[in-house]
């Protein structure tokens, strides 16, 4: 068995996680995964003021106060905390450890940075980033070859936690399954406390005040224990893993690098208190193709936010649009204003605040000029001139640069795999032989439908489900899981596209894909473009969707009162 725990799920995530794993109980590597989309742009920003930076200084700092500990304990480290310059981050933890009289072997993963290469590889101009999503076996090559700390940059989240396991366990690039099931816990180990009760819709079940930070206990076939160090807060329940098995996934194949496991014969049994086994995952070959992920600077953008208290919202609203955009002179106009009203307010309320709605003002255009000073001048000039009760929720500012993430993929033969081991060797990695994707998608049988369901009730749609949600570029992913077996097949039959438009009406217009996953008892949607150029570009409300679900769970309908 190889004990596998998580300290981080983000750059910024907790910074005591990596000591409380190291001394909460038994493990044999700790991950950290340090980097998202929006990182790679901050670290990219980052790179071109300091050539040497480019990587995650937290874990660095984490490093400071935990290496001696790790070392003393015996277990690995294995995290993405390289970012955009992992020699680098290699070479500044082999310093640290020889300040403080460490002995300990370092490795790194590199060739992902395709930004050197981006001519030849035929990438537009204007990029900040270009990292491919590389595999675990150049994270198992180091590991074999004696690294206590291996350092990546951009792979894929579950690879840290599937190269130990090839390095552990031996597997080759044939063992689809055994791979397709690391993989699978990988991804519920990869976003930290979110396999633990954080970010979940039943919260209100478990005490989440602190909730501790999970670990998978990897058999040698690919299954798993997922579990947490006892004492911790937080819980380990099917809800808890299914929530997070849903969350940025899509259909039933999960593309990866070095296998595609198949979400659709995932099996979850609750073994005991805060203990979740994962089996029957089984594995096909990954992709011909490597998803390659571009960040490059989108323009500028500023926001203004404008309160509109007491009666007449709407007609407010109207009034601060026309008075603005024709203060605004064409030649100083911003390529795009997007007016936003948000009606927070209440009838007679009592707080000024709950009596209160939000107009926001969101302006983009490529000239920083156009969204700063003019911008706010026009917003100040209406102060004594515009709506009854006129102000902003804080003075305008000058704008700021706005980053757009896409991503493009590549053959994998182009990219070069290669693990840097601790004596200084470096290693290619060969490409996973993989097939073209796809094949026909699995399409699963509806539930039968049930007889007569009985009296319905209007009630809202979390009373009988869960739901999380996140982003993927532009593209918002839903997952929507029922608990028991006779909420399953109400929400299969119930839950369809046409629905989930009338739900949301801001998807109305998008194109939207439904999966099922019977197995998980859930729903998994891919709504393509709700969230613009991604989430650096700041695109609506809530740019990451991470409250999607939440917004879907509110909602009312006709809920038959029997699983009420």
């Amino acid at each position: 068995m190889l004990r596998v725990g998580n300290a981080s799920g983000f750059y910024g995530d907790r910074f005591s996680a990596v000591r409380e794993m190291l001394t909460g109980g038994p493990l044999d590597v700790l991950t950290g995964d340090y980097l998202a989309e929006l990182t790679m742009l901050i670290l990219a920003r980052d790179r071109l003021r300091d050539p040497s930076l480019g990587y995650a200084r937290t874990f660095l700092r984490q490093l400071e106060e935990c290496l001696g500990l790790a070392l003393e304990r015996g277990v690995r480290i294995v995290v993405n905390a390289g970012g955009l310059n992992p020699g680098r981050l290699a070479d500044a933890v082999r310093e640290l450890a020889k300040a403080q009289g460490l002995d300990a072997a370092v490795g790194h993963v590199e060739g992902d940075d395709l930004l050197p290469r981006r001519a030849e590889l035929g990438l537009p101009d204007g990029l900040l980033a270009a990292n491919a999503y590389l595999g675990a076996f150049g994270v198992a090559e180091c590991l074999t070859a004696g690294a206590d700390v291996v350092v990546t940059g951009r792979v894929t989240d579950a690879a840290l936690v599937v190269g130990p396991a090839i390095a552990h366990f031996g597997w080759g690039a044939g063992d689809l399954d055994a791979l397709a099931g690391a993989v699978v816990a990988g991804h519920v180990l990869e976003c930290g406390a979110q396999a633990t009760g954080g970010n979940y819709a039943f919260f209100r079940e478990h005490d989440v005040t602190r909730p501790g930070f999970p670990l998978a206990e990897l058999r040698a076939d690919g299954s798993s224990v997922i579990t947490k160090h006892p004492g911790t807060g937080g819980a380990v329940t099917t809800g808890t893993v299914t929530a997070q098995l849903l969350y940025e996934t899509g259909g039933p194949r999960y593309l990866g690098p070095d296998v595609t496991a198949r979400l659709d014969t995932v099996r979850l049994t609750e073994e005991g208190p805060d203990r979740v086994r994962i089996d029957g995952v089984r594995g096909e070959a990954p992709p011909a193709t490597l998803k390659v992920g571009l960040n490059r600077l989108g323009g500028h953008r500023n926001e203004v936010v404008f309160v509109l208290t007491g009666l007449d919202i709407e007609a407010k609203a109207a009034l601060v649009r026309r008075q603005f955009e024709d203060t605004l002179a064409v030649p100083d106009r911003p390529a795009e204003l997007r007016w936003t009203l948000a009606r927070t307010d209440r009838p007679d309320a009592a707080t000024e605040e709950t009596a209160s709605a939000l107009l926001r003002l969101t302006a983009r255009d490529p000239d920083p000029a156009k969204v700063g000073r003019e911008l706010g001048r026009a917003a100040v000039e209406l102060g004594l001139a515009g709506y009854p009760g006129f102000h902003l929720t804080a003075p305008p500012g000058p704008g700021a640069p706005y980053g757009v993430f896409e991503a493009v993929h590549l053959p994998v033969t182009v990219v070069e795999h290669t693990a840097v081991l601790p004596d200084g060797r470096r290693v290619g990695i060969p490409p996973v032989t993989g097939e073209e994707a796809g094949g026909e998608e699995p399409r699963p049988v509806l539930p039968a439908p049930p007889g007569d369901p009985g009296p319905t009730r209007r009630a809202p749609l979390g009373r009988v489900v869960g739901a999380r949600s996140g982003d993927k570029g532009g593209d918002a992913n839903l997952g929507v899981w029922a608990r028991d077996e006779p909420g399953w097949h109400w929400l299969a039959r119930t839950l369809t596209i046409d629905l989930l438009r009338e739900l949301l009406p801001e998807t109305a217009e998008l194109p939207i894909t439904r999966h099922l996953l019977p197995n998980l008892r859930a729903v998994n949607f891919t709504i393509t473009g709700l969230l613009g150029e991604g989430v650096a570009a700041q695109h609506r409300f809530d740019p990451q969707a991470k409250a999607l679900g939440e917004w879907l769970r509110s909602r009312h309908l006709d809920i038959p009162e029997a699983l009420l």
